[in-house]
């Protein structure tokens, strides 16, 4: 053979080794590291079909984690490979680091698991036990996350004085496993009638709820005010009263539209709350309890568990956060004050409301509705003309367009305006009819007097004055509220009866307490009904900056004056008999609806010291014949 033949053969030995060579050294089969992010993606959807097992097929090992999750809220959890180890030949260990989001804050459950990994021909199958999926996880055993309430916080008062706090109460209802079924309807009935409810409908409710269901008929405070007995409730077949807590005021009254009530989450609020709520959760369901739930809420416990999937009995505790307690809601309320409100319209047919501040602070010391308001939040959403109470902003634009405590105002019985008649009340004295000086026609509330000096104030001079003083300057109090409007474009009969608070001019009872704080001040003042530091959420009703007011104390001084007068001489005068320092007041009657007379609200506003305040009656006769007696009786009680 010749060197060219030979050498040609030993080249084709070498290629076919190295052919050889190459082939061993290049493996395309999936490596343990690939196989591992596999499991771990599948794990995380809860479909492993993309994944082998050594045991079992990847449908089953799919469905047990269906079932291991089924009533798991969070779902499904994040899974990563946090590495992989070569333990053997063609065997290798994963580990698994799982991260589960349990509710919308970042206290996360975390840990690792392992996973056994064999190589079989060309791929990797994994040892399958419910552990790879949750640490110390059984066979027959499901996820269960407890949500553990925290403490409410509680709604505290002016010094701190606590409002709203967990009070004992009752659960009063049926227990339907407590009577038969025959006899279920005529317990129903009875239970209904002793607790005043519709007996109709609780029947319904009872008929329609599980056979071993308790159903309350009402939750009832349990203190010595209780009015239904133990005794009544033990006498009805079937009638239970479970003992429990709720947060509640220190009476069923007191504030009751402001603070608003606590109770299990409604359908509503559950459908609101992006998943924050579910069925059965107690949470603020109105007023500030509403409005500041996530304060007052807290973060609740949570509890991760196993439970047996044939019985459901928990057997391991596998994770736990503890709650954490609600933070107190520091309000400005004074609670005598805000009491005698209440007393003192408790037999006031009509909505009806007293509202007082301090002037020097702008705290909001009591918001009272009477029981005519029917749950409106008449003190802060009411919206109303304020009849003659609005001269206090009129006499100030007057005043900024030159006219004095001595400037003369025709007074007469009538005035005209564009075929339109305005006259004074019925009552007023007939002694100040003609040419009288402007401190008098305020103090006897001339309403022809004012609209004769229409022409010397435009409607926007009117609005600014009112502005200055505080009607119609939104301000965030923590809770909604009406502040005023007054419009700033008006003329003819229109602006003719805003210079006496009617026409397109409302306000609320804040309003007008915020008007006369203004004046007590000797400044434009800021109601605020939180205390500083008290609230930790954002106010959903946070308003742009006001315009700056041009109010001054020498004006405020000049009206004060005015509302001396109201006391001294005007309107007001039963008011001088109420002890402590001088009270100066303003009464007003705003009249609406078609009727022939027209019907009336009833206002007075009044300074004392510092405290302002206004008393409102819907359907009143005049301001000092109707407030004027409310206005008495709380200014007395609040000095003693």
């Amino acid at each position: 053979m010749s060197r060219m033949g030979k050498l040609h053969r030993g080249t084709g030995f070498i290629v076919v080794a190295l052919a050889l060579t190459l082939t061993a050294c290049t493996d395309d089969r999936p490596t343990a590291e690939d196989a591992a992010a596999t499991l771990a993606a599948g794990l995380a959807r809860l479909d492993v079909g993309q994944s082998a097992f050594v045991s079992a097929p990847a449908s089953e090992v799919t469905d047990e984690l269906a079932t291991i999750t089924e009533d798991f809220a969070p779902g499904s959890p994040e899974v990563s490979v946090a590495g992989v180890e070569e333990t053997g030949e063609d065997i290798a260990t994963a580990t698994l680091d799982y991260v589960w989001h349990l509710d919308a804050t970042d206290r996360d459950w975390t840990y690792s698991t392992t996973a056994e990994l064999t190589r079989v021909e060309d791929g990797w199958q994994t040892a399958w036990n419910p552990a790879v999926f949750v640490q110390d996880l059984l066979p027959e055993e499901k996820l269960s996350l407890t949500s553990i309430p925290a403490d409410r916080g509680d709604i505290t008062g002016a010094g701190g004085e606590v409002i709203v706090t967990e009070r004992p109460v009752l659960r009063v209802g049926i227990d339907k496993t407590q009577v038969s079924e025959a006899g279920q309807d005529a317990s129903a009935r009875e239970l209904a009638s002793l607790l005043d409810l519709d007996p109709d409908g609780y029947a319904d409710e009872v008929a329609a709820a599980g056979d071993e269901a308790f159903v309350v008929a009402l939750v009832v405070r349990d203190d010595a005010d209780r009015e239904v007995t133990d005794a009544q409730i033990d006498a009805i077949e079937g009638a239970l009263a479970q003992p429990g807590t709720l947060e509640l005021g220190p009476t069923r009254t007191f504030a009751r539209e402001l603070l608003g009530s606590v109770g299990e989450a409604t359908e509503e609020l559950v459908a609101q709350s992006d998943g924050a709520l579910e069925p059965g959760d107690i949470t603020g369901l109105s007023g500030l309890q509403l409005q500041h739930d996530a304060q007052l809420t807290g973060l609740p416990g949570l509890e991760v568990s196993t439970v047996s999937t044939d019985t459901a009995a928990p057997t391991q505790r596998l994770f736990a956060v503890e709650p954490v307690a609600g933070t107190d809601l520091a309000t400005t309320l004074d609670p005598r004050l805000q009491t005698l409100g209440e007393q003192i319209l408790a037999d006031e047919p009509s909505a009806s409301s007293i509202v007082a501040l301090r002037p020097s602070t702008g705290e909001i010391l009591a918001i009272a509705n009477g029981p005519g308001s029917e749950g409106f939040q008449t003190a802060l959403l009411g919206q109303y003309p304020p009849g003659s109470t609005f001269k206090v902003a009129t006499t100030l634009a007057l005043l900024r367009n030159g006219f004095t405590a001595q400037s003369p105002t025709e007074c007469t019985e009538e005035v005209d305006v564009d075929g339109r008649s305005f006259n004074n009340a019925g009552t007023y004295p007939d002694e100040f009819l003609g040419t009288i000086e402007l401190l008098e026609t305020f103090a006897q509330s001339c309403n022809t007097g004012f609209i004769a000096a229409r022409n010397d104030v435009t409607q926007a001079e009117l609005a600014a004055a009112a502005q200055d003083l505080g009607i119609g300057v939104p301000a965030s109090i923590g809770t909604p509220a009406f502040f005023g409007d007054v419009p700033i474009e008006a003329e003819g009969t229109a602006h003719a009866a805003s210079m006496i608070g009617q026409g397109r001019i409302l306000v609320s009872p804040l309003s007008l307490a915020t008007m006369a704080a203004s004046v007590g001040a000797g400044e434009r003042v800021t109601p605020t009904l939180l205390a500083p530091g008290g609230a930790t959420t954002p106010d959903a009703e946070q308003s742009d900056e006001p315009a700056p007011s041009s109010f001054t104390s020498a004006e405020a001084e000049s009206l004060r004056s005015f509302m001396g007068a109201v006391v001294e001489q005007g309107g007001a005068q039963l008011l001088q008999d109420v002890p402590g320092e001088p009270v100066l007041a303003k009464t007003g009657t705003a009249e609406f609806g078609s009727e022939d007379p027209p019907r009336t609200h009833a206002w007075v506003i009044a300074l004392q010291g510092d405290l302002a305040v206004a008393v409102f009656v819907e359907e009143g006769e005049l301001g000092s014949t109707s407030g004027g007696p409310l206005m008495q009786e709380f200014l007395t009680g609040a000095a003693s």
